[in-house]
């Protein structure tokens, strides 16, 4: 009898607790619960998820809209999860054609006061319609009263008359995910692969069942007098549907270094068009594209891609000029090159296929990467050089795992050399230099297309380290003030990055925060070749500091590396399931002198260290030695892939770790 009573008892705690996941239902204990039960460290959550997108007959009665309908209830722990009070709906806003539509906006803020739920609507101007590109525009949901605790109702509809472009089903997120509902509802006309992304899958369960559609036609008869006559006919099809659904999906947070793009490992499913077939209607089948090879083919045969590499009067007699008395092929290449990045200044859009035509971004002195790379491909052809373009999916845009049209949003240039060699240009990136891309580019391969439609991956990551190399010089007063010269070359991606991050600084504002970040005072500071991008960036720097020695009883401790010491290992998680992006090879390397000050001599120094990463992965080498009155320090970590695969993760870690604990063992100076 017990037991019964027990268990009665359970089910009415279960009956009482158990969630509502209807709009606007929200529960005192939802309000109040204090943490995320499996994540105490999560600052917000969603409570659930739920999405279901189906094809409706649109308005002409001559194709499909796709109609998205969604519903997310968050909860805010703590006023470090208020930012999940602001909610972004996408949505395509092209110049020319129809636009996606939000409608059926509501949302409510649901609080606990003095016990009894209270509920804050979301009103017209806390929405915000914004530009995020030529194409794009964004919804901007502000929350009223948002406190830490509160509970968060949004929903709303997308509706668009895209048919080919189902959006993606999104499982993982920065912050947890209590349960997820998601259904899409797919006519027989279209046939679509599922592709998943990510390390969080969920296996979708599939059904079919029938459904219909009446479509209404009219027509007029009569001469002199007309009149209309209605019909409407039926027309049945089969739906596939496919149900993903659970429960307490874990973060998977942005705040691990050296990532390019997080959302390429968070689950998640693709919807990528295959064929459509309207034989049943007297229509016909397609078929889209199914390999890297129709992807690019159908890129080149597209509007504003392969028919502008072949238009050449707009820019001609200017090529001509700018040639008159070259013949050398790689001059040819750094003429044209220069040439098209002072001529076109690159808006910030990205693009695979031209925006407004090379003749009219020409003409503008404008454009976006594919008005400017195609116009460098066009021009480098025309000078007799074997170039092609070569798509790109941005690091932004994540990394092109299935063959898809979306799977590429830029353009670059290539011109294969007399050895076979394959020279990568970007002439939206001013500081760039050939086979050193900016950044936003170095994300895996790139696919270069030659003028027959063939097409081949490409690396787009340059065989040059990015290098950085310190050589200092200090002494030691009385006073134990240390004072030096450091100077610092950067080489490759790195010179290109620091003209990129700092060339539009101004020298004061340089000099302020190389301070701050090295807690030091500057005597003189200069940079040399920051224009000439052929060459390495050099930066002089005559400092002083007092807080570079530490000095207990009769000993000074001195770290070899000085400011340069790293400190921590950026590598925290005990297991880490994607992998390290380092964007490219590099290498640092410091060599320091340090004169030891009149009435010391040298009690310790840290014993050397050569240790290295599997399969020639990263080497690091460290040695101390003393000479005379002086200490010298060699420093070298070095790591030979841009791209480091999760398997070595564990001896990365333990890596960076032996490092840290290297370059802060203090050399040890006692008073003679």
């Amino acid at each position: 009898m017990k037991k019964i009573i027990l268990l009665m008892a359970l089910i009415c705690q279960i009956t009482v607790v158990a969630q509502d996941y209807r709009f606007g239902k929200v529960s005192k204990e939802e309000i109040e619960e204090k943490f995320y039960p499996q994540d105490s460290t999560a600052d917000a959550a969603y409570l659930y998820r739920e999405r279901n997108s189906y094809y409706i007959l649109n308005s002409n009665q001559d194709g499909f809209d796709i109609i998205t309908d969604v519903f997310l209830r968050i909860k805010i722990y703590n006023k470090k999860g208020f930012d999940k009070a602001t909610q972004i709906i996408p949505y395509y806003h092209p110049e020319i054609g129809e636009d996606e539509k939000i409608s059926s906006l509501k949302a409510y803020t649901f609080n606990l006061q003095k016990n009894k739920i209270e509920k804050d609507k979301l009103q017209n101007n806390d929405v915000f319609q914004e530009e995020i590109s030529k194409f794009w525009y964004q919804k901007k949901i502000t929350m009223p009263n948002v406190k830490e605790g509160s509970v968060i109702d949004i929903k709303y509809t997308l509706s668009s008359p895209y048919y080919y472009k189902i959006d993606d089903l999104d499982f993982q997120f920065d912050v947890p995910v209590k349960k997820i509902i998601y259904n899409v509802s797919i006519p027989e006309f279209y046939i679509f692969k599922l592709l998943t992304k990510g390390y969080f899958p969920i296996t979708p369960k599939s059904s079919r069942n029938s459904s219909s559609i009446t479509i209404t036609s009219r027509e007029r008869s009569g001469a002199r007098i007309s009149s209309t006559a209605f019909s409407s006919d039926k027309l049945e099809f089969d739906v596939q549907n496919y149900l993903f659904e659970s429960e307490n999906i874990p973060a998977l947070k942005d705040n691990e270094p050296f990532v390019s793009n997080i959302n390429n490992y968070r689950g998640g499913v693709k919807f990528e068009l295959s064929s459509t077939n309207f034989s049943k209607i007297g229509g016909l089948s397609k078929y889209y594209s199914n390999t890297w090879e129709d992807v690019s083919k159908q890129i080149y045969k597209s509007e504003g891609f392969g028919n502008e590499l072949d238009k050449t009067n707009y820019y001609k007699d200017d090529l001509e000029t700018l040639l008159v008395g070259v013949s050398n092929n790689a001059e040819k290449i750094a003429k044209i090159f220069t040439f098209v990045k002072t001529k076109i200044k690159w808006n910030s859009y990205f693009g695979k296929t031209s925006d407004i035509g090379l003749k009219k971004a020409y003409k503008d002195g404008a454009g976006n990467a594919a008005d400017i790379n195609l116009m460098l491909t066009s021009m480098l052809r025309y000078a007799g050089l074997n170039a092609d373009p070569v798509l790109v999916s941005t690091r932004s845009n994540g990394v092109p795992i299935y063959p898809t049209l979306d799977g590429f949003n830029y353009v670059i240039a290539s011109v294969e050399m007399a050895n076979g060699g394959i020279l990568l240009l970007d002439a939206t990136e001013i500081y760039s230099t050939p086979n050193i891309l900016p950044v936003r580019v170095l994300n895996w391969n790139g696919r270069r297309v030659t003028k027959d439609g063939n097409s081949s991956w490409v690396k787009l990551t340059s065989s040059r380290h990015a290098v950085e190399e310190n050589m200092m010089m200090v002494k030691v007063s009385d006073d134990l003030m240390v004072e030096g010269f450091i100077r610092t070359k950067f080489e490759n991606l790195n010179a290109l990055d620091f003209r990129k991050n700092y060339n539009h600084i101004k020298e004061e504002e340089l000099i302020k925060n190389y301070e701050e970040n090295n807690n030091l005072e500057t005597e003189e500071f200069k940079i040399s070749n920051q224009e000439d991008i052929y060459k390495d960036i050099v930066r002089n720097v005559k400092f002083s500091s007092e807080d570079l020695i530490e000095k207990i009883g009769n000993k000074l401790y001195i770290e070899p590396n000085l400011f340069l010491t790293k400190r921590e290992n950026p590598f925290k998680l005990d297991e880490r399931k994607f992998p390290i992006d380092f964007v490219s090879a590099w290498k640092n390397e410091n060599k320091i002198t340090i004169q030891i000050p009149k009435g010391y001599a040298v009690e310790s120094l840290p014993e050397s260290l050569a240790i290295a990463l599997p399969d020639n992965l990263g080497v690091f080498k460290y040695q101390v030695t003393h000479n005379g009155n002086k200490i010298k320090t060699i420093s070298s970590l070095e790591f030979n892939m841009s791209i480091i695969p999760p398997q070595y993760y564990s001896f990365l870690k333990d890596f960076y770790g032996k490092i840290v604990d290297k370059q802060t063992e203090k050399i040890v100076l006692i008073k003679s």
